[in-house]
């Protein structure tokens, strides 16, 4: 997620653990480091960094040192094939007291011993695959199932249990180009390329990157946000953080050894492009049109970006597996890349003219894919921009607003408490923790409401970070209906970076090159009730099917993830709005859910893939996946027949741009087809979909009813009831 604006206490808490970490440093000036010795104070520097100002000041005793290294291995090998149950129990023996001496001594030996061994086991598995490989003896006829999800599976005992273990991966792959209609020769010669790769990617390691996958395990033993960047990946940050790197436009995540879809940057090439989803994972990348594709499973995850990154306006091509697709089903799509262009992630407004009970009912929808704040007075906020929206759609008559943040990944603190601010006279809206205990409370001030009527924020599993603290706020207060996903992302969590070369040289020491940052958890956010957002998200009033709606896409999914709590509930004021109405807008909304057909089929596939997630294998029987494949193809087809033979007209739907917002008057009716199009695919390329038509926003058009039923039941609103919480 995007990282969030600190709060004076935040600041207040970290500065004074950093001087005690800098009191520990105190070194005679001017101490120059070589290269082996600035790889120990760096390790040296960082765990003492994790003990102090982490959020939750757990020491690197034994037991988090033991678990730190396990994390180390996983790392390395994700899907626990290669590593040995000897090599594990070898190495911890070896490092009883692991924490104190990296604490102490900043001893890095275990990151080097453990790669080394690594790089024994692949060698020993590349040469298996290859004596496999040549032998070309496979066999598809059985009933026999390759386990796809080994995150917590036991290790292989030996050498024979690994090659077992390698050679139904091997089968598995064999298989999967065998349907792609590959010839044996040609199947033969990726596969043995593959491995090579991989091989050859990995032993091109120097010791930067070995210490960097080391300290970055370490940093995840406290909390999946916490990380260790050496200077290229600092270098790499930095980049993005400007959006001056191009790039596909998606933010990856490693989940058990794959490279997964955690969400796209709105207005980036994959989420213009359509073809990719959130819980997609990326197994292959060529830079070739799929040509020499080099297998990332089991890269560590910033070796595998920086080969899906490129030059503005190169190709990429990568391979998939659908998030939605049958365990084992891959497919190859092409994306151009190019940067992010920040007229891309404005917000963005529409105005329907919503039939409802044969009459046409003006709505208005707002599209804030993240909140953005103003560096200088001529680049615009996220405030601002839905400021001069919100006006527009008055203008032009809405009856009600819906605020869609399911593509919100969050961003600026400050914009996030304004823009609430929009919707309710004044009060508190976030209140954040910091790691001394004390308690700060955002409050918006602003006295004047922008938009008092009926409102509706639409929400998701994506809904992150600042878009969590405007959707709970609103909640809290009774102002708006949260219509979405079950929940939202659950990221409650505040990070900020340490320059260690800075915090090095203040201590006496200068390093001799870069020694690059520490991101780290600092502090937390509550709701105005005291509610936390971290884990359990915010919870919908009416809860809509959705393919994102699983809690694998989450903090909840996350490993070491920080807990759920409270604190004691901000002075603030409750209306009434939205409770009354609540239990009949609900049925409502499950009545028409449960006759559309959309919607079936949507459940349909969240059952399919749900059943594949509890069975966690796929089949090496070629006859049952040709069969798997035909059944996914029909099933398309039926539906885009029916899709078809049941279309009905679409409402006048018109795009308002912040630009297009002080003109007078409304724009020509949008596309229909665009305008149905969910967000991410308005763009679609028919050509790498399973089906020949992009997918129609089912959700928002729920939320477009739910909103109908809204306005309807409010009929002639009184004052609204205040009551102080």
């Amino acid at each position: 997620m995007k990282p969030l604006n600190k709060t004076r206490a935040a600041v207040s808490a970290i500065g004074f653990a950093l001087i005690t970490v800098a009191s520990a440093w105190c070194l005679r000036p001017a101490i120059r480091l070589d290269a082996t010795t600035a790889e120990g104070k760096v390790t040296q520097l960082t765990t003492q960094l994790l003990e102090q100002t982490q959020f939750a000041h757990e020491r690197l005793d034994d037991a988090l040192a033991s678990k730190f290294l396990d994390r180390y291995f996983d790392s390395l090998d994700g899907t626990r094939e290669v590593f040995f149950q000897s090599d594990v129990a070898e190495f911890h023996r070896a490092y009883p007291h692991l924490g104190a001496a990296m604490r102490l001594q900043g001893d890095t030996h275990p990151a080097h011993a453990v790669f080394a061994r690594f790089l024994q086991r692949v060698d020993q598995r590349a040469k298996y695959v290859k004596k496999e490989l040549a032998s070309d003896d496979f066999d598809f006829t059985g009933h026999d199932r390759l386990s796809v999800d080994r995150e917590n599976a036991t290790r292989p005992q030996d050498a024979t249990e690994a090659e077992a273990l390698w050679r139904e991966r091997l089968r598995a792959e064999y298989l999967q180009e065998k349907l792609a209609g590959k010839a044996p020769a040609e199947i033969v010669k990726t596969l043995g390329h593959r491995y090579e790769s991989q091989e050859k990617t990995f032993k091109n390691f120097n010791s930067d990157t070995v210490l960097e996958m080391y300290l970055n395990a370490l940093a995840h033993v406290y909390d999946p946000h916490s990380d260790y960047m050496d200077r290229e990946q600092l270098a790499s940050f930095n980049t993005v953080m400007k959006l001056s790197l191009a790039g596909i436009g998606a933010t990856l995540q490693e989940d058990d050894g794959y490279c997964k879809i955690r969400d796209l940057v709105p207005g980036g090439p994959a989420a213009l492009s359509g073809k990719l989803k959130v819980g997609d994972r990326i197994v292959g990348v060529s830079q070739n049109h799929g040509k020499d594709m080099v297998d990332i499973v089991d890269l560590p995850l910033p070796q595998a970006v920086d080969l899906i990154r490129g030059p503005k306006g190169t190709d990429v091509t990568l391979a998939i597996i659908p998030a939605l697709a049958q365990a084992g089903a891959r497919k190859s799509i092409t994306i151009q890349r190019d940067e992010i262009h920040l007229e891309e992630e404005r917000a963005k407004a529409r105005i329907v003219d919503f039939p409802i009970n044969g009459k046409a009912m003006r709505m208005g929808v707002i599209d804030l894919p993240g909140f953005y704040a103003s560096e200088d007075r001529h680049t615009p906020s996220a405030t601002a921009d839905v400021t001069k929206l919100i006006k527009k759609l008055k203008a032009e008559g809405v009856q009600g607003l819906i605020l869609d943040l399911r593509r919100n990944g969050g961003g600026s603190l400050e914009e996030a408490i304004s823009l609430t601010g929009l919707f309710i006279s004044s009060g508190p809206v976030v209140q954040t923790r910091d790691l001394s205990g004390h308690v700060d409370v955002g409050d918006d001030r602003g006295g004047r409401t922008l938009y008092d009527g009926p409102l509706i924020v639409l929400t998701s599993r994506l809904t992150a970070s600042a878009s969590e603290i405007v959707a709970g706020a609103l909640q809290d207060y009774g102002r708006a209906l949260i219509v979405g996903d079950t929940s939202t992302f659950g990221k409650g969590t505040v990070q900020t970076m340490l320059s260690l070369g800075d915090i090095m040289q203040k201590s006496g020491v200068v390093p001799t090159a870069d020694p690059g940052a520490l991101k780290v958890t600092i502090s937390k956010f509550y709701r105005p009730s005291g509610q936390s957002t971290q884990l359990r998200g915010v919870h919908a009033d009416i809860v809509l099917p959705s393919a994102t709606d699983m809690p694998e896409i989450g903090e909840s999914g996350m490993k070491n993830p920080m807990p759920w709590d409270t604190v004691a509930p901000a002075l603030y004021d409750h209306f009434d709005l939205v409770k009354p109405y609540v239990a009949r807008l609900k049925t409502a909304s499950e009545s028409r859910v449960t006759d559309s057909r959309e919607f079936g089929w949507l459940r349909e596939d969240l059952q399919r893939a749900k059943a594949d997630e509890n069975d966690k294998s796929v089949s090496l029987n070629e006859a049952e996946r040709r069969q798997e494949q035909d059944d996914a193809k029909a099933r398309t087809k039926s539906r885009d027949a029916e899709r078809t033979a049941h279309q009905k007209p679409s409402p006048p739907v018109y795009e308002i741009t912040v630009k297009g917002a002080s003109t007078p008057g409304l724009p020509p009716a949008m596309d229909p087809q665009k305008a149905q199009a969910t967000p991410d695919e308005s763009q679609d390329d028919a050509s790498d979909s399973e089906s020949s038509k992009p997918s129609e926003d089912i959700q928002l058009h729920e939320a477009e009813h739910i909103l109908g039923d809204y306005v309807g039941a409010i009929e002639q609103p009184a004052a609204p009831i205040v009551t102080k919480r």
